[in-house]
């Protein structure tokens, strides 16, 4: 593994932490931060711990700049404010990383080399790639993130992506700044939010590997609060995707496929409970072809959908949309 440094590389990177109840690890993780970084904002999410103070007076590295919040606004919101620190320095690439030492600083290269060679917008972790490693997440989170992952994909549309709440993310500011900061959410639902904000945008993102690290750490999210909240999210996300890209933006075979296939799904089904209750109210059994003119449109609307969702996972972005912007600017 090659050593990065400031000669090595001809971009200004910058790490976001936000910071909420995570005095204990912040330190360490700020020190295991490697040279390849030119600034490190730490996000005082309005910590009761003062997590930002105590950074302010234990912290010599000259890279450190604290930023505070007058109320807790979330990981987002934290996310957010370190985002515009680092377009008003100039920077070309933020890293985020959590403050709780769940994350491997010494991966941060792994997140950036894709961004720098223009394969990718934006770069996220992926806990999921060696079985062997996942064994040491929770039986519940594991399951938890795998039915999440699932949802996430229809509703953001990158069906290549696993893991989606992972937070350990890298993203060029030049995407940072196309983005409609003040509409993404604030709290749990960021990471998320992200990702279909940046499929809106036709962003390149892509998995990276990541071992699964739990140590005395304390989660401050809860399932039964925010499951209402996701589902919500998750079908609005949805319906604006598909809006925005398969009507709005472009239309395409597909863009008939999906209306025409649920028609006729919810046609044939509700025929055929029209017709089931009218059998067990007259005791009258129904005749094959009340049959067939139940069952064929659900067959046929299923199969209508399932060519929209096959067009759909053929269409993740692939153009890297920072690159693409590069060269823009250089023909005007």
């Amino acid at each position: 593994m090659p050593e990065f440094t400031r000669a090595t590389i001809n971009h200004k990177l910058a790490v976001v932490i936000p910071s909420y109840k995570v005095k204990k690890h912040i330190l360490s993780v700020i020190s295991s931060i490697g040279p390849e970084v030119d600034k490190i904002y730490v996000i005082d999410d309005h910590c009761p711990e003062k997590s930002g103070l105590y950074v302010e007076e234990h912290c010599n590295d000259p890279r450190v700049s604290t930023l505070f919040h007058n109320i807790n606004q979330g990981v987002g919101g934290a996310v957010i404010t370190g985002y515009q620190a680092a377009i008003k320095d100039d920077i070309d690439i933020v890293i985020k990383i959590d403050g709780d030492g769940q994350m491997d600083p010494t991966l941060i290269m792994d997140f950036v080399r894709p961004i720098i060679d223009g394969e990718a917008d934006y770069t996220k972790g992926n806990r999921f790639f060696n079985l062997e490693k996942i064994k040491v997440m929770p039986k519940i989170r594991l399951f938890g993130n795998a039915v999440l992952s699932l949802i996430t994909k229809l509703s953001s549309g990158y069906w290549n992506l696993f893991d989606p709440t992972n937070g350990f993310t890298a993203v060029h500011t030049s995407v940072i700044k196309n983005l409609p900061l003040n509409k993404l959410s604030k709290r749990y639902f960021f990471e998320t939010d992200m990702l279909f904000r940046l499929n809106i945008l036709r962003a390149v993102v892509i998995d990276i590997p990541m071992d699964a690290k739990y140590g005395d750490e304390v989660s401050n999210l809860k399932i039964s609060k925010i499951l209402k909240e996701f589902t919500i999210k998750h079908i609005c996300n949805f319906s604006k995707r598909i809006f925005y890209n398969y009507y709005l933006r472009d239309m395409s075979l597909a863009s008939i496929e999906l209306p025409v296939g649920l028609f006729f799904i919810l046609f044939g089904a509700i025929f055929g409970i029209y017709k089931w209750s009218d059998s067990l109210n007259y005791g009258l059994a129904s005749t094959p072809g009340t049959v067939m003119l139940s069952a064929l449109p659900v067959m046929l609307g299923l199969q209508l959908v399932l060519a929209f969702l096959a067009y759909d996972i053929n269409s993740v972005p692939d153009k890297v949309y920072h690159r693409l912007r590069n060269i823009h600017r250089q023909r005007h």
